[in-house]
């Protein structure tokens, strides 16, 4: 029980999600206290969105909406706690895994942030392809470093330029123009977000 409480009262920040190991999830599964089970899971869950939310717009919304229609599972009676307990964690494994699936495409975070940014419209992955899409993921990361500045989100002259520069990109390699309007309004949320943490620690 002890264990349980201090996973939940970690310093504030990014959420330290190795505390969403195996043998935790295990002993989640093991543990009587269902109600409490799934109150650790759910804020572990949604730190980790908080957190991932400052770095990937389009995987944190993915995952909130994941977790969000879990628990309505639950509030509905649709679901036993059990049940839902065992979705939150194969739920927690998917998130513990995402930070390595540009390992495979051979993107940054960041860059695999604007993958996803990119790929969210559609059938815009099967059209493109990976390759074509992490080259333009790449050289969006390149362009959006060059724009970086502590007040970038308040100046609209930077963010006009920046649309711009993603605007030319997309057109460039050949992203999909019916689906290029909303992927730029992605892009620029994604840009605004690293922009901040960029600036930060500049």
């Amino acid at each position: 029980m002890d264990d349980w409480r201090r996973s939940t009262s970690a310093p504030t920040g990014k959420p330290d999600i190795s505390i969403l190991s195996d043998q935790f999830l295990e002993s989640v599964k093991k543990n009587p206290h269902r109600n409490l089970q799934l109150e650790v899971l759910k804020k572990l869950l949604n730190d980790e969105i908080r957190s991932l939310s400052r770095r990937n717009v389009v995987q944190s919304r993915r995952f909130s909406e994941m977790l969000e229609k879990t628990l309505i599972t639950y509030q509905n009676r649709s679901l036993e706690a059990a049940e839902v307990i065992l979705q939150l964690i194969e739920l927690a494994k998917e998130m513990r895994e995402a930070p390595k699936r540009g390992d495979s495409l051979g993107l940054t975070e960041d860059e695999m942030a604007f993958y996803d940014a990119l790929a969210a419209h559609g059938n815009v992955r099967d059209i493109m392809g990976d390759d074509i899409l992490s080259l333009i993921a790449h050289d969006l990361v390149e362009a959006i470093r060059s724009s970086v500045a502590i007040d970038w989100t308040e100046k609209e002259a930077v963010r006009a330029n920046m649309r711009r520069k993603v605007k030319r990109l997309l057109r460039k390699h050949g992203y999909p123009p019916d689906k290029a309007e909303a992927a730029m309004a992605t892009v620029i949320e994604q840009a605004e977000v690293v922009c901040k943490e960029w600036a930060e620690v500049a």
